[in-house]
């Protein structure tokens, strides 16, 4: 008994540190004998790992430095015997390739200049500044003649391919047509129980062709200023028309999301164009393909095969809807009008060129004479021409509007340039037709172009 109690004072002697230092210490002798001496290092094996990861990083500036070296090695030679730059000589670029794990062989220092090498790095970490290319100068455009005779909104024109008159129609549901030089009413055409929507005059034929809100399509003999033919088919409001330039047929677009070839004569519906999903707002037709092409508040473009009446693609590329398409008269290129931006077009397979940004308003209209002069008319009545070729806006107008209007009647619907592309009409909410046309006043020094090629034209898609 007294044996026990002797052990356990002396195990109660010992503080926890001192129990934990011996457990330490037995355990480190207890393998000591396991761990031996360190293994030496190999010097020879550390030098040829530090190259190889030496290569590995810093390969390409090795490779630039030795170039170097040994080209001036070269040159000193030629100069004069001086003694070569260390590194550079035969033994030791012997020696630092037997050591490499991958020798290092130079085959191009016979062919290869330093000049040329440094060219090559140049163009390959350096890449070509984007540059705006200077617009080409257009004189300012001025208005010099308003007419009124219509009683509501002007919603389309034409002009006859004489270029002696232009019509137009109206929210008052009568065409009316004007002689260009002196502004005077010729004639009043009635028969359309809605708003006119959309004019076209034949080249071919002594024709004109309306069609309305009020679902109908007419041709009518301008020999006898009477309805000679009317399209029946559209199942809502004809917003816009169009007339194939060599072939007798006529196109319509309106609000029943579709548009529809008419022959002209036997007032046939040939096709009906369907897949767009809201309002075709306009249709365009040309000789060479692709021959028609409608935009629509579906916010989509299609080009058109008009022998198979189906589409050939769709272009996606505005978000808002598409109110107007212009074809250029010179270029195979068309521009469309959306309220995000204008957008420029190649055909035939629809290939975007470039935005034409800034005129921030609801565009309803475009026209574009052979002079590169492209115009927008808004919604809120202003007025902004363009360079065609490098989207530069050299102008912009405000039409005030007439007396006994409202200040929201500022309103541009429609526009179109006359065949010499010197005068510009445009027809308004304020009820008037405005003409516009060029200050001959004008000089590049009086109007000079307001251009910055340090800032790089943006392009959004």
């Amino acid at each position: 008994m007294s044996t026990k109690n002797t052990m356990t004072e002396d195990v109660q002697k010992h503080s926890v540190h001192t129990l934990v230092f011996r457990s330490l210490k037995r355990s480190h002798d207890m393998f000591l004998s396991n761990q031996g001496t360190l293994p030496t290092v190999d010097e020879e094996a550390e030098k040829v790992r530090r190259q190889v990861k030496a290569r590995d990083c810093y390969g390409m500036v090795f490779d630039d430095v030795k170039k170097l070296q040994a080209m001036k090695h070269l040159r000193d030679s030629e100069a004069g015997p001086n003694p070569p730059p260390p590194g550079t000589s035969e033994v030791e670029s012997t020696i630092s390739n037997e050591t490499a794990v991958v020798p290092y062989s130079d085959t191009s220092l016979m062919t290869r200049t330093p000049q040329a090498n440094n060219v090559n790095q140049v163009a390959n970490m350096m890449k070509k500044a984007p540059t705006m290319p200077k617009p080409k100068w257009h004189a300012p455009w001025k208005l010099y003649r308003v007419i009124s005779g219509h009683l509501g909104w002007v919603r389309c024109v034409a002009v006859e391919p004489g270029n002696e008159w232009f019509a137009t129609g109206a929210a008052d549901r009568i065409i009316k047509i004007w002689d260009l030089a002196s502004g005077q009413l010729k004639v009043s055409l009635t028969g359309h129980v809605s708003t006119v929507r959309g004019l076209a005059v034949s080249a071919r034929h002594p024709y004109l062709f309306s069609c309305g809100e009020d679902r109908q399509v007419k041709c009518w003999d301008l020999e006898y200023n009477k309805v000679i033919r009317s399209y029946h088919g559209h199942l809502s409001a004809v917003y816009s028309l169009a007339l194939h330039p060599t072939i007798d047929v006529v196109l319509t677009a309106g609000r029943d999301s579709t548009a529809r070839v008419w022959d002209m004569r036997t007032k046939a519906n040939v096709h009906t164009l369907t897949g767009h999903t809201h309002t075709v707002s306009t249709v365009l037709a040309q000789s060479s393909e692709p021959q028609v092409i409608t935009g629509s508040h579906d916010s989509t473009i299609r080009l058109w095969d008009l022998a198979a009446g189906k589409s050939i693609c769709t272009l996606t590329n505005h978000k808002k809807s598409v109110r107007d398409l212009v074809f250029h008269p010179t270029l195979n290129m068309f521009a469309s009008g959306s309220p995000d931006n204008i957008k420029q077009w190649m055909c035939p397979d629809g290939k975007f060129i470039q935005n034409l940004s800034g005129h921030n308003a609801i565009i309803n209209c475009l026209a574009v004479n052979p002079e590169g002069v492209l115009v927008s008319g808004g919604d809120n009545g202003t007025l902004h021409f363009w360079d065609w070729r490098t989207g530069y806006n050299f102008q912009r107008l405000q039409a005030p509007v007439q007396p006994g209007s409202m200040d929201s009647e500022a309103g541009v619907f429609s526009m179109i340039f006359d065949n010499s592309g010197s005068r510009l009409i445009t027809t308004e909410a304020d009820k008037t037709i405005k003409i516009y046309k060029e200050d001959d006043n004008a000089t590049e020094e009086s109007h000079p172009i307001d251009w910055r090629p340090n800032i790089l034209k943006r392009r959004k898609f």
